[in-house]
């Protein structure tokens, strides 16, 4: 497998920042880069993790799947297709209940507890909008989410209104399906393109409301997908602690032939639980594995 590291650009992507979902592992800031490492293609792109959408919304694809395995996250892919002022309603009732309690962290407690008495995608939105360093961290054993309230003030339903159709329109040519990425990575043949961004391998102590995988049976998979002549991009662990520690990870010799490292900033996950401290030493840079060099 050969390494770049000149970071060349064979497609140029253009930045896209308006980030409708907050999301842990999002790359809204950094989708373009690894856009521009995909190849331009007449057949469908596949994102099989869905999570923010990020590299779904900054490439626009004529024709995509995108999926999840987690209900209550493509609830609100699927309105923002199907019905979009139903998405920017739920957003702006919960806004202005958030305001109207007593206290900001009362207002998103309650709206929590709501959540984890019935988990919905209504709630999920605006709880990925408000709550701290937009990591919404689930409790493995019932999916519980345990997210404190943010210091930050949600973005007024005005702004997340304009979020809605700038997506609606960005990914008209998407179909939001829930399914796992087995059943995905089935679906692509020759000629299309599959973007697979799964959970960080190294940090599976908290659970985000992914769906759960094991790197072997997703490498299976790819392996399987390659073979049938889809391309196929997989983001995971690189390097952390600004690149002093790098992951160690069983990729199979020969399944990628390029390899990138993507700089994606300071490690959110490291943000929510240092709370405030210097993130100077906690600078993450992802893999970008392709199965082919882009052309």
């Amino acid at each position: 497998m050969r390494t770049e590291a000149a970071e060349p650009r064979l497609l140029s992507v253009q930045p896209f920042k308006k980030q409708l979902l907050k999301w842990v592992g999002n790359k809204q800031r950094f989708a373009h880069e690894i856009g521009s490492y995909l190849p331009e293609r007449g057949g469908t792109y596949f994102e099989p993790f869905l999570g923010s959408a990020a590299v779904l919304g900054t490439l626009a694809p004529a024709r995509a799947i995108a999926s999840d395995a987690f209900e209550p996250l493509m609830g609100i892919w699927q309105t923002l297709h199907d019905e979009p002022d139903t998405l920017k309603a739920w957003y702006e009732s919960r806004y202005y209940r958030y305001w109207a309690a007593d206290t900001r962290t009362a207002g998103f407690e309650e709206i929590k507890a709501d959540y984890n008495r019935n988990p919905n995608p209504a709630d999920l939105l605006f709880i990925s909008r408000s709550c701290y360093g937009g990591v919404v961290r689930f409790r493995s054993r019932d999916g519980y989410i345990s997210t404190p309230c943010g210091p930050h003030k949600p973005v007024s339903p005005a702004s997340f209104a304009e979020r809605v159709d700038i997506w609606s329109e960005r990914t008209q040519g998407a179909k939001f399906e829930c399914m796992g990425y087995r059943e995905a990575l089935n679906l692509a043949g020759p000629g299309d393109v599959v973007y697979c961004d799964p959970p960080y391998v190294h940090t599976q102590a908290i659970l985000y409301g992914a769906q759960r995988f094991r790197l072997p049976e997703l490498l299976e998979c790819i392996a399987d997908a390659k073979r049938r002549g889809v391309f196929v991009a997989l983001s995971i662990d690189g390097s952390k602690k600004s690149g002093n520690q790098i992951c160690d990870l069983p990729i199979p010799d020969g399944l990628f032939e390029l390899e990138v490292l993507v700089n994606v900033g300071r490690s959110m996950l490291r943000r929510f639980q240092m709370q405030g401290e210097s993130l100077e030493g906690e600078v993450v840079r992802d893999r970008l594995l392709l199965t082919s060099e882009p052309c």
